[in-house]
C-alpha cells in the first residue's frame, strides 16, 4: 500500500471521525494518546468504536494510535480496538520488548474473534533514545510491522534539545529509521511538521526527508496533506523518463545487452528498478494507466 501520507486525528472528536477520508491522506491515525486527554480516553474508545462500525472509510487505511505500555491504558486500547479489526495499530514509544507484547496480545485476540492470524497490521512509532538505537530489533520482532514512523517532538524532549525548524537535531534518528527501514524492507515515515501554518516549511522538510530516503510522512493537519502528496507523487518528468528506460531496457533486451545507455547515462539494474517504481507509484495514485 501506498503511504505518502498519514493523518493522526483526535479520538475524541466526532466531526472528525465522520469525515476523516474526505481529507485524502492515504493513511488515518485515530488517537488515542497525546490528542486525549486523561479524563477522556474510556469517551474517545466509544467514539472510535461507534466511527468503525458507521463508517466507510473506503480505500483509506484506519490506523488506532494505542497508549503506551508504560500506561494504565493500553491493554483496553488493544482489547477494544483489535476487535474491531482496523488495518493497523500505531504503537507509541516502540521498543523490542513493547512490540513482543503487541504482537502476541494481536495474535491472542485474532484466534478468538476468527480473524486471519497477522491480518492487523502494525506501525512503530519511534520516538525516544532507546527506540532509535534498537529500531532494527524492533522491526524484527514482529512480522506485522509494516513501517516505522519517527516521532521527532518526544525525541527531542528524550534528548535534551530543542525541535528547531531545520531538524538538524534528528539527522541522525532519521538515518538510523531509515536505514534499518531499507534493510527490512517496510515504509519508513518522517515526522510531522508542527508548524500547521508554514507552507514553505513543510515543503522544504518533505523534500529534505525524501532525500534521506522516506517514503511518506506523518501529518497533524488536513491542510498538509497536499503539500507532502505533491513532494511523494511522480512528476511528469519523472513518469516520462521511467517510461524511456523501460523502453531503452525492451530494446536492449532483444539485442541481449544486461548494461545499456539511455542520454549518455549508464543504466542499469538499480536504476531500472527505480524506474520501475516510480511507474508502479504512478499507477497507483492513478496518475497513468
Amino acid at each position: 500500500m501506498l503511504r505518502r501520507s498519514m493523518l493522526f486525528m483526535p479520538g475524541n472528536n466526532p466531526g472528525m471521525l465522520q469525515t476523516a477520508e474526505v481529507f485524502g491522506s492515504d493513511s488515518i491515525i485515530l488517537d488515542l494518546e497525546d490528542a486525549v486527554s486523561l479524563g477522556e480516553k474510556d469517551a474517545a474508545r466509544i467514539l472510535i468504536k461507534g466511527a468503525l462500525k458507521t463508517f466507510n472509510y473506503g480505500t483509506t487505511e484506519v490506523v488506532i494510535r494505542i497508549n503506551p505500555f508504560s500506561t494504565p491504558y493500553a491493554l483496553e486500547d488493544i482489547d477494544v480496538m483489535a476487535r474491531l479489526k482496523p488495518n493497523a495499530i500505531l504503537l507509541p514509544k516502540a521498543t523490542p520488548e513493547d512490540m513482543k507484547k503487541l504482537d502476541e496480545m494481536l495474535t491472542k485476540i485474532e484466534k478468538e474473534e476468527g480473524f486471519e492470524e497477522g491480518s492487523i497490521r502494525i506501525h512503530a512509532l519511534v520516538e525516544t533514545t532507546y527506540g532509535v538505537e534498537t529500531v532494527y530489533e524492533t522491526i524484527k520482532m514482529s512480522s506485522r510491522v509494516d513501517s516505522v514512523c519517527l516521532g521527532g517532538e518526544d525525541l527531542a524532549a528524550d534528548l535534551g534539545v530543542a525541535r528547531t525548524k531545520d531538524s538538524e537535531e534528528l539527522f541522525y534518528a532519521r538515518t538510523k529509521v531509515v536505514n534499518a527501514c531499507k534493510a527490512l524492507k517496510i515504509d519508513a515515515i518522517d515526522t510531522p511538521f508542527t508548524d500547521t501554518n508554514d507552507e514553505a516549511g513543510l515543503l522544504a522538510d518533505t523534500i529534505h526527508a525524501k532525500k534521506l530516503g522516506f517514503t511518506g510522512k506523518l501529518s497533524i493537519n488536513p491542510r498538509q496533506i497536499n503539500t507532502i502528496h505533491k513532494v511523494y507523487s511522480p512528476t511528469a518528468d519523472e513518469i516520462s523518463w521511467a517510461n524511456r528506460v523501460m523502453y531503452a531496457k525492451d530494446e536492449a533486451e532483444k539485442e541481449g545487452l544486461g548494461v545499456f545507455s539511455l542520454d549518455g547515462k549508464m543504466i542499469d539494474a538499480p536504476i531500472i528498478t527505480r524506474a520501475m517504481n516510480t511507474l508502479n507509484t504512478a499507477r497507483v495514485i492513478g496518475l497513468i494507466k
